[in-house]
């Protein structure tokens, strides 16, 4: 129903006004009563799908990456589709409205997307208001840096991020990796990495000890544009910081092998979808073999298809998350995934 009737319709807008429009018809559903017709058509409950990693229990390890609910306004409604997890952000310290507009674009040849967004959001202190609402699902928190705020003093920007978010996600994820925002890619670099995750890692101890909780999972997202020497830096960085684990990957800023018009192809920003497949499923499987698998790996980009998450999967993820397949595919390929997961344990 969604490709052949739902999909055709919402592809005749704007991409972002597409998004927005759907954002609202999930929100006018669920509070119609939608919500358990969608979990009865596409959550797949069984307890074979459970899957423990850095230390939470996921009901099932398809997750929705973040950039869909920025500002954590749908979690619970968008766990009714069938997500074990849902990523929300990316979050900066103070609001900003993001790159001007048109700013998202559909590669319909390449089932892709190109986004320059540019961490629009309105504030991570909104988005820990939104959080206070009881959670139907496991909430990861992907927290950036504010556009204005110079790349020295970036620790600021994901401390404040970290310390607003701590009592209402189950995790973090640190993005450094958006090709968005000026600069920010340089932090990726091995000294300033490592600097910006040691105080995290020592804030999340403080904040622990306070709270007289656990210490939440800390993440990195990285880029798929990454070298091997680079790649081998973050296995070194993530046994030397010892935070959880690495999401693999961000968006590319490779135009490689697409078939879209040039004009489109040309437009700046991060490429997400089909085209992304096999890049993102290299770095799962470099960064798992290198490290020996000496940490947990949550698999995103261009899965599409039930096959493109058991690849990664099998690859070395623990995880996988989807975001532009979600919008090609529709919400059926949730429960495709999980049904071809429960398939392989049969």
């Amino acid at each position: 129903m969604y490709k052949f009737l739902i999909r055709p319709l919402l592809f005749v807008l704007d991409a972002e006004t597409a998004h927005h429009f759907s954002f609202k018809a999930i929100r006018i559903l669920s509070k119609l009563g939608f919500g358990p017709m969608f979990r009865k058509q596409f959550l797949v409950n069984d307890p074979r799908l459970e899957k423990e990693v850095f230390g939470l229990k996921f009901k099932n390890p398809v997750g929705l990456a973040a950039g869909f609910d920025k500002d954590a306004v749908l979690y619970n409604e968008l766990s009714n589709f069938g997500f074990g997890f849902v990523e929300i952000g990316t979050l900066t310290p103070k609001p900003q409205a993001g790159n001007p507009k048109k700013r998202l674009f559909r590669l319909l040849e390449d089932e892709a997307i190109i986004n320059r967004m540019g961490f629009n959001n309105k504030g991570v202190f909104e988005a820990a208001e939104q959080l206070k609402k009881k959670h139907k699902v496991l909430i990861g928190g992907n927290i950036g840096k504010n556009k204005v705020t110079p790349n020295e003093k970036a620790l600021k920007d994901y401390l404040i991020c970290f310390e607003a978010l701590f009592e209402h996600v189950d995790y973090f994820v640190v993005n450094v990796s958006s090709p968005n925002t000026p600069g920010l890619r340089e932090l990726q670099d091995k000294e300033p990495l490592t600097n910006l995750l040691k105080k995290l890692k020592k804030q999340n101890v403080k904040f622990a000890k306070k709270l007289e909780s656990k210490e939440k999972p800390i993440l990195l997202k990285i880029a798929p544009d990454l070298s091997k020497s680079q790649l081998l830096d973050i296995v070194d960085i993530v046994k030397d910081t010892g935070i959880s684990g690495i999401i693999a990957t961000n968006t590319t800023i490779s135009r490689k092998g697409l078939k879209s018009h040039l004009i489109k192809t040309e437009e700046k920003g991060g490429l997400s979808g089909k085209p992304l497949a096999n890049r993102s499923t290299e770095v799962i499987r470099f960064l798992a073999e290198k490290s020996g698998k000496a940490f947990p790996i949550i698999g995103v980009g261009g899965i599409h298809s039930p096959e493109d998450a058991m690849e990664k999967l099998e690859a070395g993820a623990d995880l996988v998350q989807v975001y532009t397949g979600f919008v090609y595919e529709g919400p059926a390929l949730v429960k495709k995934i999980n049904n071809a997961i429960l398939a392989q344990k049969a």
